[in-house]
């Protein structure tokens, strides 16, 4: 039996659809600059300072 070959590969229907929102992007902008770090003895402290 032939295998049909129309589809595009996995990868390639993947990348396609991988394209954000302008408000996941904003979100993640203002995310990240609000996020702060803090080690303080072997232990890590994630603020969100909003």
């Amino acid at each position: 039996m032939a295998k049909l070959y129309s589809r595009k590969p996995r990868r390639e229907r993947v990348v396609e659809n991988l394209v954000p929102k302008d408000e996941t992007i904003k979100f993640l902008l203002a995310y990240s600059s609000a996020l702060s770090v803090i080690n303080y003895k072997s232990k890590k402290f994630d603020l969100v300072l909003n």
